[in-house]
């Protein structure tokens, strides 16, 4: 919690914000900063000077991440220490002096202990607890001269879905109709209207200085059951679609697929994919202008076994998360510098280590009519290396590439969405290191757009 002598000071040394209006009808590439890479080591670690040349590209800057506490239900910084007392949330916010442009947002929820869910329904559950936070939430910002907020709420996630055949399928469909499906939150309702409600009370108070109010709507988050798109809407200056992570090592330890699908695969229907999801934004009187898709900058990474299919082609039996990459050092999870240095390419001599992976990228097409119609990046490029003799060291991984990227970016141009979300540009080559270009990965996303 933020003390009150820190704050205090705070108060007094804030840069008054500039009141910048929201732009709703602006091409957005909004820039997710997960502040916990200042720790990360070598080449993985992240420093506040590494923001420059990504802020180029950006119209939008999102910290990750503030949390909530569990007592007051006020907004509080995650490392009072990081984030206050060495002054890194001054640090960013002083960067609009060399970038005006730039809105830099507080996020709240998207970088909390993601198991801990239940302090953000209970605030929502009360009017008092409400208002709590909605108060916080604006000094906190004030301060600190942050142009916003972001709402990344940390709602139940859905369950993982399998991979069935059509046999499989028609049961557990049989199933579901006789015995219903079984709900991850009974207060399901209510938290809906509630957080509509919530998004209302802090646009009514922040819109008084001027100040923006996003939300996003994180991965495996059920927009139809926590999205009153109509009341978000109306009160969000823009929504973050988060359209990746459907599949993660995680969540899915035993089977491996694309982890970012741009569209359903062909031969298993599934509302997780990017499109279903933007399509149900839209279908419930969402503004397209007002939706910005997320892309991501990692990759999700699973450990292939003697039993995996050695086509590569997903899906098949894995055997959980690979091994933590060197910069990142976390299971199943791979940034962009990671995967890039393990693929067989004479750019990444420098940065190669051990082993290369085999890239694949995406062949599929669509036929309409008499006409071919080339959507290739479909579902997603992915890479992978076959266990050796002793059935180890096998790996698979489903990641964006630069192609994909622009894909993703053309898609939003054609459907008129309001722009990218990169998430996050710590995750990004921001060094440099695969071909000597710094952030390949936003910059293919803005030269689409």
């Amino acid at each position: 919690m933020v003390s009150g002598i820190v704050l205090a000071a705070a108060l007094c040394l804030a840069v008054v914000p500039t009141v910048l209006p929201a732009y709703v009808g602006e091409t957005k590439i909004v820039c997710y900063y997960d502040s916990t890479s200042y720790f990360r080591e070598g080449q993985g670690k992240f420093d506040v000077n590494f923001l420059d040349p990504a802020l180029q590209f950006c119209t939008h800057l999102i910290y990750r991440s503030a949390g909530i506490n569990a007592d007051s239900f006020k907004l509080v910084p995650l490392n009072e220490n990081f984030d206050v007392t060495k002054d890194n949330y001054r640090k960013i916010t002083e960067l609009k002096r060399r970038f005006p442009t730039v809105r830099i947002l507080l996020s709240v929820g998207n970088g909390d202990d993601d198991q801990n869910t239940e302090k953000y329904l209970t605030l929502l559950e009360s009017v008092e607890h409400r208002l709590a936070f909605v108060k916080s939430a604006q000094t906190l910002v004030k301060s600190f001269g942050f142009d916003g907020i972001d709402l990344a709420w940390q709602f139940p996630t859905n369950k993982p879905k399998k991979i069935r055949g059509k046999i499989s399928s028609f049961f557990n469909n049989l199933k579901k109709k006789i015995v219903g499906s079984t709900k991850v939150d009974e207060k399901e309702e209510e938290h809906k209207e509630q957080f509509g409600a919530l998004v209302r009370e802090v646009k009514n108070v922040f819109k008084q200085d001027g100040l923006i109010v996003s939300v996003t709507n994180i991965p495996n988050v059920n927009a139809s059951i926590y999205m009153d798109v109509r009341t978000i809407i109306q009160n969000a200056d823009f929504v973050n679609l988060m359209a990746f992570d459907y599949y993660t090592p995680k969540r899915n330890p035993k089977e491996a697929d694309y982890s970012a699908p741009l569209y359903s695969l062909i031969d298993r229907k599934s509302d997780e994919n990017g499109n279903a999801l933007v399509k149900y934004w839209l279908d419930n009187g969402a503004i397209n202008n007002k939706l910005v898709f997320g892309i991501p900058t990692y990759g999700r990474a699973w450990k292939m076994t003697e039993d995996s299919a050695i086509s590569g082609v997903p899906p098949f039996e894995i055997d959980g998360p690979a091994e933590a990459g060197p910069y990142t050092k976390h299971d199943g999870l791979y940034s962009y510098p990671e995967v890039c240095a393990k693929l067989a390419n004479p750019n990444n001599l420098k940065v190669s280590q051990g082993k290369h992976l085999r890239k694949v990228g995406d062949p599929s097409k669509r036929y309409e009519l008499w006409n071919v119609i080339d959507v290739s990046k479909r579902f997603g490029t992915y890479a992978f290396r076959l266990p050796d003799e002793s059935g180890e060291n096998g790996v698979w991984v489903s990641y964006e590439d630069i192609d994909t990227v622009g894909n993703k970016a053309t898609y939003v141009r054609d459907k008129g969405l309001g722009g990218i979300a990169v998430f996050d540009i710590t995750f990004d080559d921001f060094r440099g290191l695969c071909s000597g270009d710094k952030y390949p990965i936003l910059r293919s996303a803005k030269l689409k757009l």
